[in-house]
């Protein structure tokens, strides 16, 4: 393979000539430039992305770290910022952190050494220790559907608590009265206790007696959570008419619980779910649910990043999208009719 030795001594030139012309081709006359540029198609020259990076301290190589990729949330968050890392000529390296501490750590130090420019850290709560190891690295960091009102790094996500309540206040304005929740774990800061909070506000500012012992179950917004949660609300609730699930893929596992047990929805029981993955439109009966701007949160993020790596810094530093109710086949109204 050519150098970039090969390259200037064929073309007559220094090396500083070579990566003028590769990085600031307008500070190199037209003669030179002309030279080098022959030289280089002759001789069939890539520059080194690495050597480069090296020398001008960047890389143009952006981490991800997701929890899990297998998830169609993360897939359709990661293909907004593969699309602004595109626009703004970066490379991307992801990875699974399968939410295991040891496993992320591991994940950013290998990032580290492989010259990144900075990361985007996507839905888990950024803990003290997480923060230290943030700090440890030196590299700019920009949060996705997850957020830290403690430490001053810049965010993008939903309003989740607003979202919970208008699933809840969505739900009564149909005229249902019994309503459960499967909510996100409780541990959770971020989406779990948030869109719980705003669910049970609705209910209190709806005047319900809301009992959350019995009408509110947990999962960790898999498919096989929202069906073993909805079995235990069930049995806990036989007279409910509406269900609000944390996450499409519970609401989707609900909703086979209830197939199962013969219980037809939306005739019988209305089911509304949150995030609008593409699985909510293609399920039977389509979900009806609380749509985030999934693409665009992730598209954002790395635009927000690419704020920080200009120097500019952030333009806001918590970023909240809108969210909106997309009505489909879910959820009827208490008389019957599809609202």
């Amino acid at each position: 393979m050519a150098t970039i030795k090969d390259v200037a001594k064929l073309a007559g030139v220094s090396i500083s000539t070579i990566s003028r012309v590769l990085n600031a081709p307008d500070k190199v006359t037209k003669e030179k430039r002309e030279r080098v540029l022959r030289a280089i198609e002759q001789l069939k020259y890539h520059p080194n992305a690495l050597a480069r990076g090296l020398i001008h301290k960047k890389t143009k190589t952006l981490g991800i770290l997701i929890p899990d990729i297998s998830n169609y949330y993360y897939a359709e968050m990661f293909r907004g910022m593969e699309d602004a890392a595109q626009e703004f000529g970066h490379n991307i390296i992801i990875c699974n952190t399968d939410k295991d501490k040891q496993r992320m750590i591991s994940a950013l130090r290998s990032m580290k050494e492989k010259q990144i420019d900075g990361f985007v850290f996507t839905s888990e709560p950024v803990y003290p220790d997480y923060y230290d190891i943030f700090n440890q690295l030196g590299l700019p960091v920009v949060l996705a559907s997850t957020q830290s009102l403690e430490y001053a790094i810049p965010s993008v996500k939903i309003d989740d608590e607003q979202a919970g309540f208008d699933a809840g206040h969505y739900l009564i304005d149909c005229g249902h009265r019994r309503i459960a929740m499967i909510s996100g774990p409780h541990l959770d800061p971020i989406a779990g206790m948030s869109r719980l909070q705003g669910f049970m506000r609705a209910m209190r500012t709806n005047g319900l007696d809301f009992d959350s012992a019995r009408c509110v179950e947990y999962g960790d917004y898999r498919y096989d959570d929202g069906y073993t949660a909805m079995e235990r609300l069930w049995s806990k609730n036989p007279e409910l008419t509406a269900v609000f699930a944390a996450s499409d893929e519970m609401a989707l596992g609900a909703i086979y619980y209830l197939y199962r047990s013969g219980i037809r929805v939306p005739d019988e029981v209305s089911v509304l779910g949150l995030d609008n993955t593409r699985i909510a439109s293609m399920s039977l009966p389509r979900l009806t649910t609380v749509a985030q701007p999934i693409y665009e949160i992730g598209y954002k993020a790395v635009r927000t990043l690419q704020e920080v790596l200009d120097g500019a810094g952030p333009s806001t530093l918590r970023t909240y999208l809108p969210h909106q109710i997309v009505v489909r086949d879910t959820v009827k109204k208490a008389n019957g009719e599809i609202f």
